[in-house]
């Protein structure tokens, strides 16, 4: 299969040939106008599929329903897939210990029943229970379910999830974080610093035991902080840690959002949308396991009566294009954001238009500053869109 289009990082039109079969790259070459594409042309960009850390739910389906089915599992798959995102980490958020577990194996079973899900499902991330309990850090987490970090629970969520879970998000200021940061390092998971209100020798003790992320940096925070000595700013000046932002116009203003990106480096960036089940679907309520949210006409959501944030409407094809009109970005840089970055942190294959890389593409527009995703191809296999309908065919 040859897959045309615009190098997002170079801008010169290329044919990228598919193995379909293998599911990968075998090469990527200059233009050859004898040949026609089977997918694309000159006027769309050719990029890696985007990877998003962190998606409680999608397009009405809510990854903390205990009830899950693998139906609704790909639902949510496919509609994100219109959206550019490729793969995915199923996010799983605070609760009592049987809820998280009944979530767990929700997803893991889903998963077996439709293995082929598990090429855009690429791990689980558990954000919590392990979280502060201040009022401003603790955002929508229910506090009644937040608690002190446990290993051995974290193994039996870890059995619950078949081996999935392959990021944890932790406040590390709580008693017994150190602990578990060093124990989930050593057993390959990735650790993220959120929900916090850790001084600085709290954040630089977790980064020596092996914490590797901010997750979503400048939220999950207290409305009003010290001008200087705060958890945001010892974070974004740690070269150690990588951070993630949710650039969907409600977390972060556009000059925060500039200005983070700025000082914490194209690098050591990661774009993600937080989404729960208002995303990709129409204003209204929306439930993130046994907490009732609104999304409004805005696509900002919130705890009903409140001014907190619960997750994103966004996909996170606004999220990069937001991310370029506001920080300046390179269509290039921001591609990365979503794509190598995601891979490094995780310790896998840099996702990268190269021979022998994984078959995740997408073909996209840039339509008045914005991103239009308009295919993708998933390890070889074409998913067909309507350019105007968004209806996957």
């Amino acid at each position: 299969m040859l897959v045309r289009g615009k190098h997002y990082a170079t801008g010169q039109v290329v044919d990228v040939h598919v193995n379909a079969d293998a599911g990968v790259i075998e090469v990527v070459a200059p233009l050859d106008a004898s040949r026609a594409a089977d997918l694309g042309g000159g006027n769309e960009f050719v990029a890696p599929g985007f990877f998003d850390i962190q998606v409680n739910g999608f397009a009405g389906v809510d990854f903390q329903n205990p009830a899950l089915t693998a139906d609704d599992l790909a639902h949510a798959t496919r509609e994100q897939l219109r959206h550019g995102t490729t793969q995915y980490l199923a996010t799983v958020v605070t609760g009592s210990h049987d809820e998280i577990i009944a979530r767990l194996k929700a997803l893991a079973r889903a998963l077996d029943q439709r293995q082929e899900l598990s090429r855009t499902v690429a791990g689980f991330h558990l954000e919590g229970p392990y979280l502060s309990a201040e009022e401003g850090p603790r955002g929508a987490h229910p506090p009644e379910h937040l608690r002190l970090p446990s290993w051995e629970e974290f193994e039996k969520f870890q059995e619950a999830a078949a081996g999935r879970i392959v990021m944890v998000t932790v406040a590390p200021e709580l008693p017994g974080a150190l602990r578990f940061i060093e124990a989930a390092a050593a057993a390959g998971v990735v650790v993220g610093i959120g929900h916090t209100a850790a001084d600085d020798r709290q954040i630089a003790d977790a980064v020596a035991a092996g914490a590797k992320i901010s997750t979503h940096l400048g939220n999950g925070s207290h409305a009003t902080l010290p001008r200087h000595a705060n958890y945001i700013q010892v974070q974004l000046a740690d070269d150690r840690l990588m951070a993630s932002f949710i650039t969907d116009g409600h977390h972060l203003p556009p000059y925060a959002a500039k200005n983070f990106i700025r000082a914490k480096g194209i690098e050591r960036s990661i774009l993600t949308t937080d989404a729960i089940s208002a995303a990709g679907a129409q204003p209204g309520r929306y439930r993130r396991g046994e907490v009732e949210l609104e999304s409004d006409a805005t696509g900002r959501v919130s705890l009903p009566g409140t001014p907190y944030l619960a997750g994103s409407s966004a996909t996170l094809e606004q999220c990069v294009g937001n991310a370029i009109a506001w920080a300046g970005l390179s269509v290039a840089d921001a591609v990365r954001m979503v794509t190598e970055n995601p891979t490094v942190l995780l310790g896998r294959r840099r996702r990268v238009l190269e021979q022998g890389a994984s078959a995740n593409l997408i073909l996209f527009s840039r339509i008045d500053g914005r991103i239009r995703v308009n295919d993708a191809v998933v390890r070889g296999k074409v998913i067909f869109m309507d350019a105007k309908t968004r209806i996957i065919r």
